[in-house]
């Protein structure tokens, strides 16, 4: 018992471990059931900027953006034609988390306007971005690598005022994609409540 108990524990650890994502290499490929049930890849969006949003409705830090901010970010998005996925990585039973009915209620409850609502209850697709924080933002540009990751601004805090004297790394990273130069900050500390993965 105890030989493979030791043989067991000797494998996990040989186990390869996701690697984190790079930005300048390819986004992690997924594929994902939205709010309405249907099934969504990233390939499906290949040829358009995606704007990837770690969410949780409960946490202080993302209410704050959704005072307004992040209903603004992603309708301004759209009309660029950019594809904003919301992901929820909250696990059953765990603060955040929803099935299809609950990201639709929410998402009508406060006029949010993303391409599509993701849900990530298993965090399979949360731990290969290595989402740490709702929000946490990822970009990816339209040959499929990851242009930008992390915080939604400069000002860490869950006070809506400090909005207006924030710099928003992901209006900026849109603007630099949209006249076709490189990103000038492609990274930056993600801030926010943890993501309530599962175990």
């Amino acid at each position: 018992m105890l030989k493979a108990l030791a043989f067991a524990t000797v494998v996990a650890l040989a186990a390869p471990a996701l690697a984190a994502p790079q930005v300048g290499q390819p986004a992690p490929a997924f594929r994902l059931t939205d709010s309405n049930g249907k099934a969504r890849s990233l390939a499906d969006f290949k040829g358009k900027t995606v704007v990837l949003e770690w969410t949780n409705a409960e946490c202080p830090f993302v209410k704050k953006h959704y005072a307004g901010n992040m209903q603004a970010l992603q309708k301004a998005a759209a009309k660029d034609g950019v594809v904003w996925l919301t992901v929820n990585s909250g696990a059953p039973g765990k603060q955040g988390h929803v099935d299809g009915a609950g990201a639709n209620a929410i998402v009508k409850a406060k006029g949010a306007a993303p391409t599509a609502y993701l849900l990530d209850a298993k965090g399979d697709v949360g731990r290969a971005y290595a989402a740490k924080t709702t929000p946490h933002m990822y970009i990816v540009d339209p040959a499929g690598k990851l242009v930008y990751m992390g915080g939604i601004d400069d000002t860490p805090t869950a006070d809506v005022a400090d909005i207006k004297t924030a710099k928003n790394y992901v209006t900026a990273a849109l603007a630099d994609l949209k006249a076709k130069r490189a990103v000038q900050t492609a990274s930056s500390k993600p801030y926010g409540c943890s993501v309530k993965y599962a175990g």
